[in-house]
């Protein structure tokens, strides 16, 4: 491999073990490095601080696989997938809707891949491993025996590798939708048209929370298609699921037909202004799930993610009957657990509700967070009460 010299500031972050060193942080790349070679990192000193993929575009110059120096070949790659798998099989024998690969917190940076029933959704974000995915193709299907693998590559972050915006079946055949279930919920989603790699696996464990939660009158906001509507349905005497788009209302209506949960109402709006009309209206809700989209993307756009965090909350609690419990998240990696949770603190002030903290809440067990990587912990959320 040919070495990559780093700054004095790169090599003190690689020793607080964060995955990445930014452009501004490297200070000599041979000539011969391709982006996405595997490449020897070292200090400015010359001593080796481990094995890094390069990336000749992104801001993110180096995306650490090892703080040795390993031989990055099909033996040591293969045997990262297998562990990730291993430990997604420890943790869920029989499962077959998950995140398989969670990128850099499976030390296998720019891979992301979910299972849904026997086929596999996956995303090669970094030139490394989009170069490689036809051996990680062949790799996933001998491990996991799928029957098809789609890719998801059209995401716009793929742009700042300078890569194309692609999807489509890479191995076998995919017809759509794919079913999979949530405990005895049955759930289909389109794997090249739904959201992410076709849904959002990382609230899986939270959907199954949320029913034991649930009673009264339940609303779901931004409900896509239903994960936490359908699991609310079994405790709750009526679910109102709130979405905007119409794809998605038809999917959540087909998925509560297809579960028996005959007690769910999907409601085609905008949230903010179903959640005025209904505190117009003088309207109360015994469970409440919130779980918008990432409002703040970068961190030029924090403040005015916090304002609509704030307003969905605010209204939210304005609903919430007296004893009533609000599951609420935010996906922004930009704000921070203590900053949630004090824009929340903020929204139940001015809604002038007394409010408990019953649980915090993150991603599921198949999306682990890698202690020195702070972006992987992303998904936050809190299940209050009012008293």
């Amino acid at each position: 491999m040919e070495r990559v010299i780093v700054t004095k500031r790169g090599a003190d972050r690689i020793r607080a073990g964060h995955p990445w060193i930014y452009r501004s942080d490297v200070v000599s790349v041979p000539g011969a490095v391709e982006s996405g070679d595997a490449v020897a990192v070292a200090d400015d000193r010359g001593r080796p601080m481990g094995t890094a993929f390069y990336g000749a575009v992104s801001q993110i110059a180096l995306r650490f696989l090892s703080r040795d120096r390993v031989e990055v070949d099909e033996a040591f790659l293969r045997g990262r997938i297998a562990s990730a798998l291993a430990l997604r099989e420890r943790l869920f024998p029989g499962v077959t809707s998950l995140r398989l690969i969670h990128g850099e917190a499976d030390l296998l940076p720019g891979l992301v891949v979910d299972r849904y029933g026997d086929t596999l959704s996956i995303q090669t974000g970094i030139p490394a491993t989009d170069r490689r995915k036809d051996a990680i193709c062949d790799w996933l299907q001998e491990l996991t025996g799928a029957a098809a693998i789609v890719e998801r590559n059209d995401g716009r972050t793929r742009l700042l590798e300078d890569l194309p915006q692609v999807k489509g079946v890479l191995r076998g055949s995919y017809q759509g939708p794919s079913v999979y279930r949530e405990g005895d919920a049955v759930i289909a989603v389109d794997l090249l048209e739904g959201q992410k790699t076709g849904a959002f696996l990382d609230q899986r464990e939270n959907h199954l929370r949320a029913g034991a939660y649930a009673s009264g009158r339940a609303l779901d906001l931004f409900s896509y298609a239903g994960g936490f509507a359908l699991q609310l349905a079994k405790g709750a005497d009526a679910v109102r699921a709130v979405e905007i788009s119409d794809s998605a209302c038809e999917t959540i209506r087909g998925n509560a037909a297809a579960s028996g949960r005959d007690n769910v109402e999907v409601v085609c709006a905008n949230v903010f202004d179903f959640l005025r009309d209904e505190i117009a209206e003088a309207a109360r809700y015994d469970t409440i799930v919130l779980d918008p989209p990432a409002f703040a993307k970068s961190k030029s756009a924090i403040a005015a993610a916090t304002r609509g965090y704030k307003e969905v909350n605010l209204r939210a609690l304005q609903l919430l009957a007296p004893g009533g419990v609000l599951l609420t998240f935010t996906c922004s990696y930009h704000v921070s657990p203590d900053a949630f949770e004090a824009l929340v603190t903020e929204a139940a002030r001015d809604a002038r509700r007394d409010v408990q903290i019953i649980e915090r809440l993150g991603a599921g067990r198949d999306h682990p967070v890698l202690l020195t990587a702070p972006e992987t912990r992303y998904l936050k959320g809190l299940v209050l009460r009012v008293p």
